[in-house]
């Protein structure tokens, strides 16, 4: 973007700063009259209808996902990238007791926000715009008397000496989000650098992304949010744990952190009467085995994730399933089975074994039973298939 679009940028989000009836007269439109924009095309200059549109349609999409969302100033883009409210809360902990954070990359500004909640925080983006963004953002979530803003270029600044938290661009050259650590910007060598130079910090990256080795002498975090691996943080200087691996599961906020070899699980050959799915985070940070040994779990398969026992564990790393039935890996055995029994609804899960889970739930017969859910998975390197219910509480 241009100089003088940033700037064009800057000034209209200040005129919509003076201008909040526009947003009033939007919120009072109907889909049609939005569409066609004449009412406010008659009343506001074309830019800036445009930009207040985005807005509001961006608030309406933040509803429910961030605090204050009908006060705050976001784009569509910023508001994908930005991180996961309570992701950013836990995050914000870390830093507390450093007297001074600098937000790199901040864009709305969701990380920069919370990290103000516990101490002062300088934002820097290369965009003016975003910077003012994220200040007002600040504001309205009252934190405005800890924040300031600073345009400039996170990559030709020295960040020697400081506590930084970064969040790359991983769109920088696509539409969809990299997974290659070396195409983000700033790229893999400046956030190498970064690691050894700054006095502590964190970067956020994907949690699909190809961080194995990339970051030697760091802790790196892998954080779920309702069964969703949101993010990997690589934690670095002072602000690292002492293992290089760490999984987080949200909003619980339990947290197990070990070096991913220190434990091994055994295989069990046959199914117990639980069978459980590990979250996300626990299984893309390699502590998998950990934690099954510390919940006494056994795993179905050398190379299969789902693990079982035949008690309950005390853990949010896992949703469990009573054992109703393991069966052979055979469609036609299933459907015999359910014939008699079927239920209203199937659930159907798979890890190692290829399955069509919309194809199968078609298949089976149809009840009045509660709902079950079937899983394909691997039992000593057969391939079996477990019915079974959720355990109350459970969440899909």
């Amino acid at each position: 973007m241009s100089p003088n679009s940033n700037n064009l940028e800057t000034e209209i989000l200040l005129q919509l700063r003076d201008t909040p009836e526009i947003f009033e007269l939007i919120s009072q439109c109907t889909p049609t009259e939005l569409a066609g924009q004449k009412k406010l095309r008659e009343l506001y200059d074309t830019d800036l209808v445009r930009a207040a549109l985005v807005i509001h349609e961006a608030r309406t999409k933040a509803k429910g996902a961030l605090p204050d969302a009908e006060k705050l100033w976001l784009t569509r883009v910023g508001l994908e990238q930005s991180t996961a409210w309570p992701v950013a809360q836990h995050k914000a902990l870390r830093f507390s007791n450093s007297p001074l954070v600098l937000d790199l990359c901040c864009g709305v500004g969701v990380d920069a926000g919370n990290i103000a909640a516990h101490t002062t925080v300088l934002a820097v983006d290369n965009s003016p715009a975003m910077c003012v963004r994220a200040a007002w953002n600040a504001e309205a979530w009252g934190h405005a008397n800890r924040f300031e803003a600073l345009c400039g270029d996170v990559a030709e600044s020295d960040w020697a000496d400081k506590i930084v938290h970064v969040d790359p661009d991983r769109r920088a050259d696509t539409d969809r989000p990299t997974k290659r650590l070396e195409q983000y910007q700033p790229n893999l060598e400046w956030m190498q650098k970064l690691t050894r130079a700054a006095t502590g910090g964190g970067i956020k990256i994907g949690p699909a992304s190809n961080f194995l080795q990339k970051f030697p002498g760091c802790e790196i975090e892998l954080i779920s949010l309702h069964g969703e691996c949101r993010e990997a943080t690589v934690w670095f200087g002072s602000l690292a744990g002492e293992h290089t691996f760490r999984a987080t599961v949200l909003p619980t906020g339990e947290s197990i952190c070990a070096d991913p070899l220190s434990a091994w699980t055994n295989v069990t050959p046959a199914v117990g009467g639980f069978i459980f799915d590990p979250d996300p985070a626990i299984v893309r940070s390699g502590l998998l085995d950990v934690m099954a040994g510390q919940q006494q779990l056994l795993r179905l398969d050398a190379e299969e994730e789902y693990l079982t026992s035949d008690q309950l564990p005390v853990t949010n790393f896992v949703t469990g399933f009573q054992v109703e039935a393991v069966l052979p890996n055979s469609l036609k055995d299933l459907k015999k089975y359910l014939r008699d029994k079927a239920s209203l609804h199937y659930e159907v899960k798979c890890r190692r074994i290829p399955t069509e889970s919309d194809v199968v739930r078609r298949q089976l017969p149809t009840g009045s039973e509660p709902p079950r859910v079937i899983l394909f998975v691997r039992v000593s390197g057969r391939g079996a298939i477990v019915v079974a219910r959720r355990v109350a509480g459970a969440q899909p």
